[in-house]
């Protein structure tokens, strides 16, 4: 991978089976500076936790709760299992209050249902991460 994040890049991993999610996430992380890693299944999400322990930190990681592979929440629980775990957050189309629980019990720090407002995204994630100056105020390419 690159070496943004030593330029002062916050990474954020994406994992998501639906394009047009990933897609979305890219555009709006990407145009506020932030490293954009995707992922399409469980086990690509698994490996880019686990590359992440031996490479660049990863900063942020946000999963799919059902994956076309498999449980999300195994994606959410590698990342709050390393040395230091980032924060996490849920998305799904399958909201419940079960579903919440869930996610939280396996270290999510926030749950989105889908479809959510980008807007509230962003403010989340930027809650969640210390700026930068590049992610602090965006790089306005637009």
């Amino acid at each position: 991978m690159s070496d943004a994040h030593t330029h002062g890049r916050k990474r954020v991993l994406v994992v998501d089976d639906e394009a047009d999610f990933l897609a979305t996430y890219q555009r709006l992380f990407g145009r506020h500076g932030y490293e954009v890693i995707t992922a399409t299944s469980r086990a690509a999400g698994l490996a880019a936790v686990l590359a992440a322990m031996s490479g660049p930190r990863l900063d942020l990681v946000i999963s799919d709760l059902r994956l076309h592979d498999g449980d999300g929440l195994d994606v959410v629980r590698a990342a709050r299992a390393t040395p230091d775990p980032p924060p996490v957050f849920v998305v799904t189309g399958y909201s419940s209050a079960e579903t919440r629980r869930a996610a939280s019990a396996a270290g999510a720090s926030a749950f989105f249902a889908k479809p959510f407002a980008a807007a509230a995204l962003l403010t989340a994630v930027r809650s969640s991460l210390p700026p930068t100056s590049l992610s602090e105020g965006g790089n306005n390419r637009g």
